[in-house]
């Protein structure tokens, strides 16, 4: 057990960390060397010039402007300049809305903080119960729910505190939920045209004889709708995907072969062809990787044939295009056909966050292999503990005694000590846990959702769970993996909150060390950016011979939603769960969301480059978790409280979970719709503005190729016609039919089915 002399030697050597982070992060920004690095959103927008076109040798790689030193500090205001509504417009809904879940954390936990050391501090700390008790305690366990004598009529100010919490935190998500769910409507009504919006992915198509997957969707659409504008049918392109992926890696290894013998001439550069050029035949690696890229042209070209000429190769899945919103809007929403397993329709991703790979899965395929990830993500989550467990038992002063007892000694220094209680279980999960991101992603692409989005939301949900399993769960019950699973097979409903309830007060050392670990010097390291940083010298070094070369090296990344939204749930989590029971936790947390708040307003506005934008649709996620969260704590201090023997006061918490409930039932009835619905009002408003506006668009040219898969897009414009063939059908009068059953179908709009030179010739106009 980590004692209050513990905690303070891991708070020091966390700020330390977190401080030198930060002052190397200030130094580093200032370099024009790595301009790039700590600024590449401004070069992707266009709106910074490279400091290294300009001055000498040394005033290229080194800032010799002494005053801009001595504003080392000035990206902490420069953050909060941005107004929201400008951030908006610079990063999307997406990231400004993430920034929210923080301040979200500051708003409801710095009044209960307040309140819990007003309160509870006093009431826990006056009492001698631990002192009478004979156990091993700390000054943290003092002021804890453990040192409330059993029966005291003091828990009724816990009682009052958990009432107090609650409805704060209600009413701090209610306001919060209706901000975001109007920031997302204004979003929607006021962002420009795009695909997305006009467009509906329609999955199982059924075959037809007589038709081909787009013929068939075309005459559909055209009989039972007088908005239909073209179609494009999805391809199964995934081994020309991979092809040329293999392509642009022998590209990017003959240009840097190439970059290394113009700067030597004397010498060619020689590779060994096997397992990493480590082993196998040595040869010429210029002539070896030109003919690589010449075999793959000629395997891609061969293959793209293939795709567009074999039926089997395209999929029952198309998107959809409409003329008007507010048609794609009930196409979206509704059901199509008598049966709903067919033309199941759904709102199309915008065009950068489909993910091609899984819409080539045949829809029937989708249940089979959710049913076996939701098996495999369990097993997963409970043998994970016992790695874990095992861990967590080595970075612990009883198990390096037992495995290396000759270290006793060493151990028994008060610093050592420390460092191991105070610093080393928080650290040593955190490692433990890296490669868990990659995983869950994993498997949420096998579970076969078709777009980026979808698939980190559907990750970032098993993270939670997972951090609420192992993270939380495995560590506050004492016991190995399999011990803890037969212990709450074995035992009864009303037990497990017993048994978590009381397990909880002793685990919040561990908490306290981890979240300075993974929420103080964590998030201070990210703003370093250590790993691009590194690879961007040495692509540069390296690869680097054009301007394009710069920017391709250049590695913005992104907010990676699947990974950061788990993390802060987390903290949500321990933050209502020890609001109650250790109120000393609290500021710990504090600190945390105030600390990421700066640093990812900073990442968000020059660095990450978000690779789609969903509107916020994440934002239910996080309010369901939150509202987890706050009915798991009720229920876990039920289940202590029942232990106390306070069988007086005790009973009138069961109202809270019912009643936190009913919240967020009502929450979800009330704003949920507008993040899965788009409302036909606003859906008319927005086309009656553009149609006003511009009234000679041609928008059937502007959306034909938005879904194009990215393989057929470096095509030349013949192939992209012939690939895309069934998207000028629309230009003539009648539909010609294979099956005189449906009768004709109405002719397009003169707006739908003019040419390409009709809109030039109406922009020119």
């Amino acid at each position: 057990m980590a004692t209050l002399e513990d905690i303070g030697v891991a708070a020091a050597l966390n700020i330390l960390s977190a401080l030198i982070f930060l002052l190397a992060f200030a130094i580093l920004r200032l370099q024009p060397l790595n301009d790039r690095v700590y600024f590449p959103k401004w070069y992707l927008v266009g709106l910074r010039n490279d400091p290294l076109k300009s001055g000498g040798f040394v005033k290229k790689v080194v800032n010799l402007d002494w005053k801009a030193y001595i504003r080392f500090l000035n990206w902490v205001p420069a953050a909060l300049k941005m107004p929201e509504l400008e951030l908006i417009d610079h990063a999307g809904l997406d990231s400004a809305v993430y920034l929210r879940i923080y301040l979200l954390g500051l708003k409801i936990f710095i009044p209960i903080t307040l309140l819990a050391f007003a309160v509870l501090a006093p009431v826990n700390w006056t009492n001698k119960t631990l002192k009478k008790s004979g156990f091993t305690y700390s000054a943290i366990d003092k002021i804890s729910i453990s040192n409330v004598p059993l029966g005291s009529e003091r828990f009724w100010a816990h009682i009052l505190m958990a009432y107090a919490s609650t409805v704060w935190t209600c009413y701090v998500l209610q306001k919060e939920y209706a901000k975001v769910a109007d920031m997302r409507l204004q979003f929607l009504a006021s962002a420009e045209r795009r695909p997305d919006q006009f467009t509906v992915l329609v999955r199982n198509v059924p075959p037809d004889t007589d038709e081909s997957v787009s013929e068939s969707v075309e005459h559909f659409f055209l009989v039972n709708t007088d908005h239909y504008l073209t179609n494009q049918v999805v391809y199964n392109a995934n081994k020309l995907a991979k092809l040329v992926k293999e392509k642009n890696s022998k590209q990017n290894w003959l240009d840097y072969y190439n970059l290394k013998y113009s700067r030597n001439k004397s010498k060619r550069p020689m590779m060994k062809t096997r397992f990493l050029g480590l082993c196998g035949e040595k040869v010429d690696a210029i002539n070896h990787h030109t003919a690589e890229v010449e075999r793959l042209s000629k395997e891609i070209a061969a293959e793209r044939e293939r795709v567009k000429n074999d039926p089997k190769s395209i999929m029952p899945v198309a998107f959809v295009s409409f003329k008007t919103r507010w048609a794609a809007a009930i196409c979206a929403q509704t059901q199509q056909s008598r049966n709903p397993t067919l033309w199941l329709t759904d709102w199309a991703p915008e065009p950068r966050d489909v993910y091609w790979k899984n819409l080539a899965i045949p829809y029937v395929y989708l249940t089979v292999r959710r049913l076996i990830i939701g098996v495999a993500f369990f097993f997963l989550t409970f043998f994970f503990m016992i790695p874990i467990t095992f861990v967590q038992t080595l970075a612990s002063i009883e198990g390096i005694r037992k495995i290396a007892p000759f270290l006793k000694v060493i151990i028994d220094i008060s610093f050592v000590k420390s460092f191991i209680q105070g610093f080393l279980p928080g650290i040593a999960l955190k490692i433990f846990l890296i490669v868990l991101p990659r995983i869950l992603m994993l498997m949420s692409k096998f579970e076969g959702w078709g777009s980026i989005s979808a698939l980190e939301r559907r990750a970032a949900s098993k993270y939670y769970i997972f951090n609420f399993v192992n993270v939380f769960l495995g560590s506050i019950i004492a016991g190995a993996a399999f011990d803890q699973l037969n212990t709450f097979i074995h035992q009864s409903a009303n037990e497990i909150p017993k048994t978590i309830g009381v397990a909880i007060p002793m685990k919040a050392t561990f908490f306290i060390t981890y979240t300075m670990v993974d929420g103080w010097a964590g998030i201070a390291g990210e703003i370093l950016r250590l790993k691009p940083l590194i690879l961007f010298h040495l692509k540069n070094f390296f690869l680097v011979k054009t301007e394009r070369d710069r920017e391709k090296a250049m590695d913005a990344g992104s907010l990676n939603f699947n990974t950061g939204e788990p993390q802060i749930q987390l903290y949500f989590l321990l933050g209502l769960v020890y609001a109650i029971v250790t109120p000393f936790l609290l500021p710990f947390i504090l600190v945390f969301f105030a600390l990421a708040y700066f640093v990812f307003r900073h990442q968000i506005i020059n660095v990450y480059h978000q690779e789609y934008e969903s509107g916020a649709a994440f934002w239910p996620d996080v309010h369901g978790r939150i509202i987890f969260a706050l009915v798991f704590s009720q229920i876990s201090l039920l289940g202590l409280l029942s232990t106390k023997r306070a069988a007086q006061s005790a009973p009138f918490l069961i109202a809270l979970p019912v009643l936190t409930l009913s919240f967020h039932y009502f929450c979800k009835g009330r704003y949920e719709p507008a993040f899965t619905r788009y409302p036909l009002q606003e859906a008319k408003r927005k086309d009656t503005i553009e149609q006003a506006k511009e009234s000679k668009l041609n928008l059937k040219y502007y959306l034909q190729k938005a879904y194009l898969h990215p393989v057929f897009r470096g095509d030349d414009e013949d192939d992209n016609e012939d690939v895309n063939d069934k998207l000028e059908s629309n230009d003539v009068e009648l539909i010609p039919m294979k099956r005189h059953s449906r009768g004709n179908t109405p002719g397009p709009s003169r707006i739908s089915g003019a040419s390409q030179e009709e809109m030039l010739q109406h922009q020119e106009e």
